[in-house]
């Protein structure tokens, strides 16, 4: 059973997030705060009560945007502490995400919030609380896709399915993977290792230890002095010297089959 903190400044939101919480069956109790400072108190009574005290706090459901301190500041002064409470960012904007994750966030929430999302937050939360109570390292999150063609993706708390074909390359950021195409791109909770092996069979090479790429997006191949890159749309990316010499013979091949 998880005690939740909910941080939000903007009333109805925090009053919406402690109604989700505490109607989920995992959480034993949640209390609200409506900025970091206030927050910040509860915590630190947390602190002192110790992780199996009357004050404890399992994880903090906290929003980015706040004035003065935001969510971000906040994280990071937890993360100092030796023992911090889990956090679950949950917010409106998306261009927070890859600052969220290196902060090492339990997971990303977008608003509006839905019952269905807020609830494998939850999930994922108890699940690395129970974890880290049995000395062992959480359980890798299954990632589940409709078809081997398509990608699930969530934007603006709806998930849609990316085509994998209009994918042209993937980025890696710590253990997610930014995918881009010509519309946009998307973050997902998947290493690059994971799609490299995925997608090996769909046309999909590793040019550099941070880059995937779809062979048939690559416009053009250019060699430099000692350097070696690629076109894909408008984007130059770097091949690494362990892969230029697998990526020109994988693009020769292509282009005499």
């Amino acid at each position: 059973m998880l005690r939740a903190l909910a941080v939000d400044d903007e009333r109805p939101s925090l009053e919406e997030l402690l109604y989700l919480l505490n109607a989920d069956p995992r959480v034993a109790g949640a209390e609200g705060a409506g900025d970091a400072t206030e927050a910040l108190r509860r915590i630190n009574r947390a602190l002192e009560s110790g992780p199996d005290g009357p004050e404890a706090i399992d994880v903090v459901f906290l929003d980015i945007q706040m004035p003065g301190l935001d969510g971000l500041d906040l994280a990071r002064l937890l993360g100092g502490f030796a023992r911090p409470p889990l956090i679950v960012f949950v917010t409106a904007h998306e261009d927070f995400a890859v600052q969220a994750f290196d902060l090492k966030a339990v997971d990303y929430v977008l608003k509006p919030v839905r019952k269905e999302r807020l609830a494998e937050a939850v999930r994922r939360a108890a699940e690395q609380r129970a974890a880290a109570q049995r000395g062992t390292t959480a359980p890798r999150i299954p990632v589940h896709e409709p078809d081997p063609d398509h990608i699930p993706v969530e934007l603006g708390g709806v998930t849609r399915f990316v085509p994998v074909d209009d994918i042209t390359h993937v980025e890696a950021q710590g253990d997610y993977a930014r995918l881009h195409t010509d519309r946009g791109s998307h973050l997902v909770r998947i290493p690059l290792s994971t799609l490299e092996e995925r997608w090996r069979s769909r046309g999909f090479v590793r040019i550099h230890r941070r880059h995937l790429v779809a062979l048939r997006h690559i416009g053009e191949l250019r060699l430099g002095a000692g350097t070696v890159s690629v076109l894909v749309g408008a984007e130059e990316l770097q091949v690494s010297r362990r892969h230029a010499r697998e990526l020109r013979d994988l693009l020769m091949r292509r282009t005499t089959s």
